[in-house]
């Protein structure tokens, strides 16, 4: 299909009742034109995978791929070819429109290619087996052409068989949750448990082929009368594929008071299945992963390692997983004693911290169990079955999110298990109380003083779990024999390093997306660029090297950062108040994914996407009186009592999202569409307020930084996704951008009365000056390009340009231009970037030279700083590694931030 045909996009019209005369705005794309598009704006994409090796053994891969404005219609179709031209199928969909209607980003499925792929415009071609999906009878039944799956719409069975050819490989797929109802902290002695099922609630199916299926499975863990621990379930299915992908999120709405024994403790959480065992004992195989791609390599009844020899040939064959053949060929003297040979039906190997893990197995129920091995960092992956067919299964994360565990039980008998603990029965149960008891802190005074030595803002019943979310992946392969051992490593190369394809940067650049201008591919084209460059690959691989050294894992920790360096202990700040865990404080998130935009590295991407799935899950609540907020950094991810909707913001989610298409992130960012209502929950100003304050719909107190920011955030990206609110969430972007640009100060007004029923900001009578170092580093600067590259509304452009100029402005300017200075301010580096970008704006080489000087010579990271790490040993730390105890994550964070955009707004521009 052709571009689209230019137009003018119409002006922004009078603040009153502007947001109605949008016209080109979404939604009216059908009755508009559109600009047109250069011929390179629809120039071919080539795509490749992350990391070597394609797609390898996992069923399928799906990418987001950007496009400029203008450059193709809503209908457009796309073909997909590889490296000899041939034809891949591809499914398309729109992930975001432009304002025009084009489309601005689309998800691509793939159930096959290896090596580089090139998008194109056109027809896409039909795979030759296709995912359907029926929904007759009581199940949801999936097809790949390859592998069946009926999927249950209501009891506690989630997969009720998967099935290759007319071989069952897999049934009664379903959850498990031990739930502990008491914790000692002394000897437990024995323990009381009890179980809990899932139980589904919704099936939906969200997508149906030809190549990409999508259900969806909602529900609780009941026991009797009790319904509890929300999850939500995606299965992913492919064309052509021989598995099936697992998203698991579950949100936790128990009780653990601080200071009480009882309570809602996990023992143990998991997935499990059943798999049918048809061979001879001697022809079952167990294939458990260790380390990298090792694996632990027996049978059920193993007959090698004998006193007497069955013959070399029969040995290899059940080493390597094939068929034996039958006993009477075997030496008799082996056949003939086959009965005294033990069955090993019981295997389990748990992971219960970061560094080691062991693998025990036993004849069966009620006999001992003996060591098979141990070793560090297993890889999740496990396989139980036969030579007629078996079932391959991984935990993703496996080691890095420990407490984990896999199980297999029965393997000798007609039906095994297998159970993928995502919190390992054998670990001491997830203890989630408060961690202190107050210390006196009863009053907003006494807290206030607490805040003042340990950072940490305490309020009594805050430092709640309820409400928090963890998301975890699983893969699961129906096998029609037992695969090869290079089979079997490339399944567990999927569960360690699940294939992406990956847009490349120019094209992302290209698009204009996140923010046109704000980043560049690395150059090194001078000295002194260079010597940024160096220092965000120092800054990276510093923290990606922390991760390792202080062992920022576990269930709820991996994805974090810590917050702030203790050079006197040599440790990271894990205990002390707002120095511990980051929870996203001041964006380090938009730091990492805008270093991937630019460069495209695959470990950028992959620290950014532990850090997404960690910040969006469990710094937030999902559910309860809190839902929608997210909690200040601390020593538990949910400790602290600020509870603010920046923590929320959309804007960190929207990279994975755009450039993965994940359902799940999608679900999050869609929650906060209405979360401008949180405002009315919790008064984020109660513990300094000298006046009476009861929340008034009418009139809520919004800031236009940290607040406006991550409520627009939610607002634009339901806009430009069309989804369920989509009209409401575009009326309220252009509303409240009229009401900050009529302020007597625009931004530096600081804040302003907002209805929640109208959406508007009320227009205050008198100027106020309201600046603070933090409105602009959650994501402001870059929503703001955004939203004025998007909508032409040039009083709002220029009110944010103002803002930028005059924050980094003297104390002169300032009072010259508002009457009134913005007080003590700091952070001046990381809005350097605000410099350049309204630099590049204005085309003011003033600001240009300003935004250089603020950011080599005000505070933050200076070029005379090491730029290197001291090497750390015993016995001055718990384990050898290095630090630089001048690198703090709030200077990385809003350093690697302004590097990374004054170097695309102003690189021809340094001093």
């Amino acid at each position: 299909m052709s571009p689209i045909p230019r137009r003018s996009l119409l002006k922004a019209a009078a603040v009153a009742g502007a947001a109605a005369q949008f016209s080109w705005a979404l939604g009216s794309r059908d009755a508009q034109a559109a600009p047109t598009a250069g011929a390179a704006d629809t120039d071919p994409v080539t795509l490749d995978w992350l990391e070597d090796g394609g797609l390898g053994a996992a069923p399928g891969s799906t990418v987001g791929v950007p496009w400029p404005m203008g450059a193709f219609r809503e209908d457009q179709t796309f073909a997909l070819t590889d490296a000899d031209g041939k034809a891949v199928p591809v499914q398309t969909w729109p992930l975001a429109y432009w304002p025009d209607g084009s489309l601005k980003w689309t998800a691509h499925a793939v159930g096959s290619g290896n090596g580089k792929l090139t998008l194109t415009a056109g027809t896409p071609a039909a795979p030759e087996k296709k995912v359907s999906v029926d929904h007759g009878g009581g199940t949801v039944t999936v097809s790949t052409g390859v592998i069946t799956a009926r999927i249950g719409r209501y009891g506690s069975t989630l997969v009720k068989s998967v099935t290759r050819g007319s071989t069952e490989i897999a049934r009664n797929g379903r959850l498990v949750l031990i739930r502990q109802p008491e914790i000692e902290d002394g000897d437990q002695g024995a323990v009381k448990t009890e179980r809990f099922d899932g139980a589904i609630d919704k099936v939906t199916v969200e997508q149906e082929g030809p190549v990409r299926a999508v259900v969806r499975i909602d529900g609780k863990h009941r026991k009797g009368d009790r319904s509890w621990l929300p999850f939500s379930i995606r299965l992913y299915f492919y064309a052509g594929a021989d598995s099936f992908r697992m998203v698991h999120t579950l949100t936790y709405d128990g009780t653990q008071e601080p200071g009480k024994a009882s309570g809602d403790f996990i023992r143990g959480l998991g997935v499990r299945f059943s798999v049918p065992m048809r061979d001879a004992a001697y022809d079952r195989h167990i294939r458990i992963g260790g380390e990298g791609t090792g694996l632990l390599r027996e049978a059920v009844q193993g007959i090698t390692g004998l006193r007497r020899d069955p013959g070399a040939a029969v040995q290899e064959a059940q080493y390597e997983g094939r068929k034996l053949p039958d006993p009477s060929t075997w030496d008799q003297r082996v056949t003939t004693r086959l009965q005294y040979i033990p069955h090993w039906g019981d295997y389990t190997l748990s992971q219960l911290s970061a560094d080691g893990f062991t693998v025990r197995k036993r004849t069966k129920a009620g006999h001992g169990w003996i060591t098979a091995g141990g070793g560090r960092r297993a890889s999740g992956f496990g396989y139980v079955g036969g030579a007629s067919g078996g079932f391959s299964f991984g935990l993703r994360d496996f080691w890095e999110k420990f407490p984990a565990q896999l199980d297999i039980r029965g393997a000798h008998t007609d039906e095994a298990e297998v159970t993928l603990w995502l919190w390992s029965p054998e670990a001491q149960p997830m203890d989630l109380r408060f961690y202190h008891d107050g210390m006196g802190q009863d009053t907003y005074a006494e807290q206030l003083e607490g805040l003042n030595i340990t950072y940490e803002d305490y309020e009594p019943g805050f430092g709640t779990p309820y409400g928090i979310a963890r998301t975890s992946e699983l893969l699961f392969w129906a096998n029609d024999s037992t695969p090869a051992a290079d089979t079997l490593a490339r399944q567990v190369q999927a569960v360690r390093t699940l294939p992406q394809l990956a847009a490349p940067p120019r094209q992302l650049i290209k698009a204009k997306v996140f923010g046109p201008g704000l980043y560049s591919e690395p150059d090194r084209s001078t000295p002194a660029k260079a010597k940024i460059e160096d220092h965000l690959d120092f800054l990276f691989t510093y923290y990606k090297d922390q991760v390792e050294m202080r062992r920022w894992y576990g269930f709820w920790d991996y994805g974090d950062i810590m917050h702030t360096y203790d050079s006197a202990r040599h440790v990271w700040r894990y205990d002390i108040g707002g120095y511990a865990w980051d929870n996203s404080e001041l964006s380090p998130d938009l730091w990492l994914w805008y270093a991937y935009l630019r460069s495209g590295r695959a470990d950028i991407f992959r620290f950014a996407e532990a850090m997404t799935r960690h910040t969006g899950e469990v710094d937030v609540y999902h559910i309860g009186q809190w839902a929608g907020l997210g909690t200040r950094h601390g020593v538990q991810h949910y400790a602290d009592s600020a509870k603010q909707q920046r923590i929320a913001n959309t804007t960190y989610r929207r990279f994975y999202y755009f450039l993965t298409a994940d359902e799940r992130v999608g679900d999050l960012m869609a929650a906060n569409v209405d979360s401008d209502e949180t405002f009315l929950v919790l008064d984020p100003q109660r513990k300094v307020r000298t006046d009476p304050y009861t929340p008034d719909r009418h009139a809520l107190s919004i800031g236009f930084g940290t607040d406006w920011s991550g409520l627009v955030s939610a607002w634009l990206t339901e806009w430009e996704r069309k989804g369920p609110k989509w009209e409401k969430a575009k009326a309220r972007v252009l509303s409240t951008m009229e009401g900050i640009a009529a302020q007597p100060n625009g931004f530096v007004q600081g804040s302003g009365l907002y209805d929640l029923d109208t959406g508007k900001f009320a227009v205050a009578t008198e100027p106020v000056v309201g600046v603070s170092h933090l409105s602009a580093v959650f994501g402001l600067n870059e929503l703001c390009a955004e939203l004025i590259y998007l909508v032409d509304m040039p009083k709002f452009k220029d009110a944010y340009l103002d803002y930028c100029r005059y924050f980094n402005a003297s104390k002169t300017e300032q009072v010259a231009r508002y009457g009134s200075n913005f007080g003590s301010l700091i952070l001046f580096q990381g809005h350097s970037r605000l410099d350049a970008y309204a630099a590049v704006q204005t085309g003011d080489a003033k600001l240009a030279k300003r935004a250089w000087d603020k950011f080599y010579n005000s505070d933050g990271y200076k070029e005379s700083a090491p730029w290197k790490t001291e090497r750390l040993t015993g016995p001055a730390t718990l384990v050898e590694g290095s630090e630089a105890a001048w690198v703090s994550s709030n200077d990385t964070a809003l350093y690697g931030l302004a590097a990374i955009e004054n170097l695309a707004l102003l690189g021809d521009k340094m001093p």
